[in-house]
Parts: C-alpha cells; structure tokens; sequence
C-alpha cells in the first residue's frame, strides 16, 4: 500500500441515484475511511471521476488497490443512475474486482432506521417516496416500486402508507415534512450505509455479473419505453 493508511482497503462505493451523489472509500467490514458527496445536479459525468480520485487521495490508497466495487442500483433517474453504474462497471472490468449491486432504495431505509434506532433498530421505516420528474413521485415498498401520479401536498396524501413508516427523498415540499426530514438524515447516512451493506453481500460471495447489473429507472429519456423491472419515464417535461 502506498498510503498512510494501514487498514487494508476493501471496497469503493458509488451512487447516483438522488440528487447528492456519494463516492466512498471502505476498509474491512465497510468502515469508512473517506466520503465525498456532493450535489450533483446534471453534471455527474463531469463530477464522479475527480470525486473518486478525491476519496482516494483522502484515504492514502491507489485504485488499483480497492478490492470491490460497491454500486446503488436506484431507483434513481436516468442520467445519474447510467454514470453511476456504467463508471463502476468499468472500473470493475478493468481492475479484474468483483462488483456488487446495492438498491439504493434498501440503503436509504437502513441508513434511516440506523440513525434512529442503532443497527439493531426495529426496522420500523420500510415505505421510501422518490421524484419521478417534476410531477410524478415513485413508492417503493418491500422492494417493489409503483409510480404515483401527481406531486401530491404535504402531510395530506391518501396514497402513500402511514407517515411513520415513510421516509421520502429529494421531495421538499412534494411529500409529508416528517418524511421528508427523514430523507435528509437517510441521505446524509447513505455512503456508510452502502459501505456496509455491500461488504455484508461481498462477504457472503454475493457479486453481481457485470454485463447483467442492470439499473432501476424511475425516469427513462421521452420516448423510450419501459422495460421489464423498470418504470416507466414520467409524463413531466425533460
């Protein structure tokens, strides 16, 4: 190792898929060992490359020495999510490193239910509400997303389950304020989340193929239709 760091480098996370891309450096177990995020607007392709020879200059280590790839899988919109997932798989191919995919939607719930409850919390937070363009909004419960027409009013929304059980991200004023003060905190949580979550699924040999990832869209360019597991772009203009 030619950094400072004497903890052997184990896994470099990176997700797009809200509106703060996160780019993170794992030691064994996941244990951070340097975080970059950032608000990524539109430029993810210009941002994520500097982002992770940031993080890896913070942790003293090379790339060539990270042993994984971790990648949230979204749901997430189009541009982010393509950058996100294609940079990783690329450097997993390169590297000859094992890849694995972590939903995004999973991570921001565990980071949510961490920050409130510990590691070993109730779980008690298991619906999470993300944009799906301007105008359109997708639930996604038990791993299983279902897009809602309309943005909806805060803390008046008959469609979504019970906001004690809601966290909603990127929603400000789309989504009930307690759900949405607890995107925040999920958000902010979400790089050790996905560290940890991805060292858990690589300890247990679970590594993804890295022709087969694929991404879960909750927004696809206009005029390209959906396809098996993802959800269809939003009526909202680009």
């Amino acid at each position: 190792m030619t950094g400072s760091t004497s903890e052997a480098v184990t896994s470099l996370a990176i997700d797009t898929a809200t509106s703060h891309a996160v780019v993170a450096i794992g030691g064994a177990g996941g244990r951070p060992l340097a975080v970059r995020t950032w608000h990524a607007g539109h430029r993810h392709g210009d941002d994520l490359l500097p982002a992770i020879r940031a993080a890896l200059g913070e942790a003293g280590v090379e790339l060539a020495e990270v042993g994984a790839f971790v990648v949230g899988t979204g749901p997430g919109a189009f541009t982010g999510l393509r950058v996100g997932l294609a940079t990783a798989k690329a450097l997993a191919h390169a590297f000859g490193r094992p890849l694995v995919g972590v939903s995004s939607a999973e991570a921001l719930l565990a980071s949510a239910n961490a920050a409130t409850a510990g590691l070993d919390g109730d779980g008690r937070f298991r619906a999470l509400l993300l944009p799906a363009g301007p105008h359109d909004r997708v639930l996604v419960e038990d791993g299983v997303a279902r897009l809602l027409r309309g943005s909806g009013v805060s803390g008046d929304d008959a469609a979504l389950p019970p906001t004690d059980v809601l966290v909603a991200v990127d929603l400000e004023g789309r989504a009930p304020h307690a759900a949405t003060d607890r995107g925040i905190t999920a958000r902010d949580g979400l790089a050790a989340t996905l560290l940890r979550l991805g060292a858990a699924r690589s300890a247990r040999g679970e590594t993804d193929d890295v022709a087969r990832l694929v991404p879960e869209y909750v927004t696809l360019p206009r005029g390209v239709g959906a396809v098996s597991g993802e959800v269809a772009w939003s009526r909202g203009r680009p």
